[in-house]
């Protein structure tokens, strides 16, 4: 994979990132339970991860606050539905719409997409 940012020519949604396949892996996490993006309150984009939304976007990224957590901002790649964060988030690494396996390994990294209660 190299490092070129590319469009969102296959998804019903905007989404950009390094590489993205048809599923929403990227140059940066592209392993086989790698299938969701999330959009970005900043600038209403979906991004497969965080460093996408780095190399993609001139601003910092702004984290989803918890009175939000209702909105659909989570793409699983694998089936194009659109989740609320809050389903995401108590999914249990399944799509709650497919059934699709998604990375356990992403909640160590949900502070940078989501405000939760033990963060200020």
């Amino acid at each position: 994979m190299g490092g070129e940012p590319t469009g969102e020519s296959v998804f019903d949604v905007p989404l950009r990132g390094v590489d993205v396949d048809s599923e929403t892996r990227c140059a940066h996490y592209h392993g086989e339970r790698d299938v969701i993006a999330i959009a970005f309150p900043c600038c209403n984009v979906f991004y497969p991860c965080v460093a996408c939304h780095g190399t993609c976007c001139e601003h910092e990224p702004v984290c989803w606050p918890p009175d939000r957590f209702d909105e659909r901002a989570v793409l699983c790649g694998a089936c194009r539905e659109v989740l609320r964060i809050e389903a995401y988030l108590a999914s249990e690494h399944r799509c709650p719409h497919c059934e699709a396996a998604f990375n356990p390994g992403c909640t160590d990294h949900w502070n940078r997409y989501f405000r939760l209660d033990n963060d200020r």
